[in-house]
């Protein structure tokens, strides 16, 4: 049933994520007044400007917040400022706590090269044009939040640094049926990636996807080295459409991919479970450009989307959004990071307003 009253909490974060946010915001404002929704935006802290603040990364308001909201929409988090703290509450912790508290274990990160920025990318265009891939990255095991962990000191003062790659069967299974879910609504062709020749870790993984891919006839399965899927990607990525794989292969793959498109500024993310979701571009904070209104904003305008579609039932609102990005960028609309050199690029801001009134007319028609 589609819902017309709906709390999102907005966490702007560190470094570009206001600027982002802001024009995302404008876009999410928009349908909610064109379709009368009921929306309720509250504002929370987290990462590096909640240290700032309170001195935690992830504070408990940020927490209530998250879990009393339909979904939650988040800029981005870190920065060089905060390097040097402990670990313990470094930003990027505050997206570990989130995920887990939320029991967010399923990533989506679409692959999508735009036709009107093929030529944006680094390889030619006859190599990217058409490329529209599904990574499903699991979310909340493996190496980020196995344990032990940490770094030790011997007697004679050497440090050794551990991290422990860990996976229940459970957490593999889960993963896999939205995975062979995911790929029976698109071309019901689903990689798996793993690295199971040398890791005892991924020789369950494929044991459990392969034992859960039973139970889908109609999809073709097959597996990948982790090593191998990252040179197909840049060898033949139109091979691909839906891909699922670990937290730290994911983590890789998907960053990858995303200069595919020529930008990753270009590509949002859902992160799921089985009631809240968390919305975000792929990209980091960017502290180099924070402030100068020279961001691209349109990975977030189309987590937007993604939000509309996954928690608010909302699908044709997500596909007018996504026809608007279009529409701006077949215009000629350009920021910085996906310019041609010497051409003119717009403002964050400029950048936003012109999605606005493109899907602005679309929603009157």
């Amino acid at each position: 049933m589609t819902k017309q009253n709906l709390k999102i909490a907005v966490f702007a974060g560190d470094g570009i994520g206001p600027e982002i946010i802001r024009e995302a915001l404008k876009v999410l404002r928009l349908v909610a007044d064109r379709r009368g929704i009921s929306l309720t935006l509250t504002e929370g802290l987290i990462g590096g400007s909640a240290y700032d603040a309170c001195g935690a990364p992830f504070p408990d308001e940020s927490l209530m917040l998250a879990l009393q909201s339909d979904a939650v929409l988040l800029g981005a988090v870190g920065g060089p400022k905060w390097e040097g703290l402990d670990y313990s509450v470094r930003p990027e912790r505050a997206l570990l706590g989130l995920r887990e508290k939320l029991g967010l274990y399923a990533n989506l990160r679409p692959v999508l090269v735009f036709d009107e920025l093929a030529d944006a990318s680094p390889l030619k265009k006859n190599l990217v044009q058409g490329i529209d891939i599904m990574i499903l990255r699991e979310l909340t095991g493996d190496i980020y939040f196995g344990k032990p962990r940490g770094v030790t000191k011997d007697q004679s003062g050497r440090r050794t640094g551990v991290n422990t790659m860990i996976y229940t069967e459970d957490e593999i299974r889960r993963i896999a049926l939205r995975a062979f879910e995911l790929a029976r609504g698109r071309r019901k062709k689903l990689l798996s990636v793993d690295k199971a020749n040398v890791l005892e870790t991924t020789e369950l993984w494929r044991q459990i996807v392969t034992e859960t891919g039973r139970g889908y006839p109609d999809v073709a399965l097959s597996h990948m080295y982790v090593d191998n899927c990252a040179m197909q990607l840049i060898r033949n990525p139109s091979q691909f459409d839906v891909i699922v794989t670990s937290n730290l292969f994911g983590d890789i793959l998907s960053d990858e991919a995303a200069m595919l498109t020529g930008s990753i500024g270009m590509l949002p993310s859902a992160s799921l479970g089985d009631g809240k979701a968390l919305y975000e571009p792929i990209h980091g904070s960017a502290p180099d450009i924070a402030g100068k209104n020279i961001a691209n904003p349109l990975a977030t305008i189309l987590s937007v989307a993604m939000m509309l579609r996954h928690s608010l039932d909302r699908p044709a609102e997500a596909a007018l959004i996504e026809q608007a990005v279009k529409s701006v960028l077949r215009d000629g609309r350009r920021t910085p990071d996906i310019a041609p050199a010497g051409g003119r690029a717009d403002t964050t801001e400029e950048m936003g307003d012109a999605v606005v009134r493109k899907l602005s007319a679309l929603l009157h028609s």
